[in-house]
């Protein structure tokens, strides 16, 4: 899983080194909505991208108030649904927007995180 995610955090892209917390085995279906243990299912995640998306499989674009499916790894492909412009993660797509809303990507700590790795040139 670390090796397919070139040590980043599937989601929010940020380098496993960067971060205080370990990294984890995330079910991007829950197994409680019939998600499995195959590496199809598996993305490598932060502890924070892991806690915010918890078993969710959807939430609310913000543009739209329409619910959609959140971002999966394993199917879709990042730079079609996100871009980052400085510190933040923009969301393209109603699945992109809904993603960076729910998993709190660009909340006051993970911003400073980005800016400082921006300035040590680590992303």
């Amino acid at each position: 899983m670390r090796q397919r995610a070139g040590g980043r955090c599937e989601y929010c892209r940020l380098p496993e080194e960067a971060d205080e917390w370990p990294f984890h085995f995330e079910h991007v279906i829950a197994k409680q909505h019939g998600g499995t243990d195959s590496a199809d299912n598996l993305c490598w995640s932060c502890s924070r991208c892991n806690f915010y998306k918890g078993p969710n499989i959807a939430s609310i674009d913000v543009a739209t108030g329409v619910m959609v499916g959140l971002f999966h790894p394993r199917h879709d492909v990042w730079k079609e649904h996100f871009d980052v412009r400085g510190p933040h993660i923009i969301g393209l797509t109603a699945r992109g927007r809904a993603t960076v809303r729910l998993l709190h990507m660009n909340d006051d700590r993970r911003l400073d995180l980005r800016r400082d790795l921006i300035e040590r040139e680590i992303i």
